[in-house]
């Protein structure tokens, strides 16, 4: 199975959704392998979330694969939030965001 690397580099959000689905879709109905660097996104928002729910979705039904890696902050913070890390599989390092037994 070939690879594509892709790094999102600032906001993976509304404004840019048709310009990064295309750029993660279109490559995976070929059954390849796309490997997503997450770590120069500095805004992530629920299109964000939606368009790689997509390119997950996409990848299982055409037998193409999608791994994410290096998450930022931002994307940290979202897919904390919303308790989605298990959905996309990948693996997380999620630092503690405070010290036990302080405020």
């Amino acid at each position: 199975m070939s690879q594509i690397d892709l790094a999102i580099e600032g906001e993976l959000s509304i404004y840019r959704a048709d310009e990064l689905k295309h750029a993660l879709i279109d490559p995976m109905n070929n059954g390849i392998r796309m490997v997503v660097n997450l770590a120069g996104v500095t805004v992530f928002d629920t299109c964000g979330v939606q368009l790689l729910m997509l390119a997950k979705r996409t990848a299982n039904k055409v037998g193409a694969e999608l791994n994410l890696v290096g998450h930022s902050p931002a994307v940290l913070e979202v897919f904390e939030l919303l308790n989605i890390a298990a959905f996309f599989g990948d693996h997380l390092v999620i630092e503690p965001t405070g010290t036990p037994g302080k405020a």
